[in-house]
């Protein structure tokens, strides 16, 4: 086989790899670690079980994948946005923005949260998670510390700040599931506004 038809085939596999993770993120959500199946994510993937197996051994590795992308996609996101040039307002407000704005960060929100607390969950799993968000809280808080020296941020411990910021953010992600969201909007600029210093009048 060619080198370029090798490649062709890497990426048609990894294109098949991310729909797989795509569909069966609000599956499992939806349903639950425990509860779901791997039918039911073949179902929601258009393919039979057997295709299926060629990809992933398990559902649990399919769980496992769909959080470790999400999480390292989004500790590179927060890094990439903590190192521009610009104040620290402006860098929380695009964090805030983003995460708001992905359609399906519900279904992240609830895995994440579900995957550290549910029995079906195995140890390794939790761990990894529990350490990639507190890993994931190091740029936040470097936006904090510099927002704080900017005299544009409140006092307070900046790891301590980052973790109450996404802890927020994730809390008002859970609110917007299809078929229960809430009908009040979830602004940035009002999020941020929390943690922005009084100006002395």
């Amino acid at each position: 086989m060619s080198p370029r038809n090798v490649e062709k085939d890497l990426l048609q596999r990894e294109q098949r790899i991310h729909h797989i993770l795509d569909s069966a993120l609000e599956t499992i959500a939806v349903k639950g670690i425990g509860s779901v199946s791997i039918n039911d994510i073949a179902a929601a993937a258009g393919m039979s079980i057997g295709n299926m197996y060629h990809y992933f051994k398990s559902k649990n590795e399919i769980i496992s994948e769909i959080l470790r992308r999400g999480q390292t996609g989004y500790g590179d996101h927060v890094t990439r946005i903590a190192e521009q040039e610009c104040t620290a307002l402006e860098k929380l407000f695009m964090l805030a923005e983003s995460w708001l704005a992905l359609e399906n960060s519900w279904a992240y929100t609830i895995l994440i949260h579900t995957s550290r607390l549910s029995d079906a969950s195995s140890e390794e799993v939790r761990k990894a998670v529990t350490e990639r968000f507190t890993n994931n809280l190091g740029p936040v808080a470097a936006v904090m510390k510099q927002g704080q020296q900017e005299g544009l941020i409140v006092s307070g411990d900046p790891l301590e700040l980052a973790y109450y910021f996404v802890s927020l953010i994730q809390g008002l992600t859970l609110q917007k599931m299809p078929g229960a969201e809430v009908p009040i909007p979830a602004r940035a600029s009002s999020i941020v506004a929390l943690f922005t210093a009084k100006k002395d009048h």
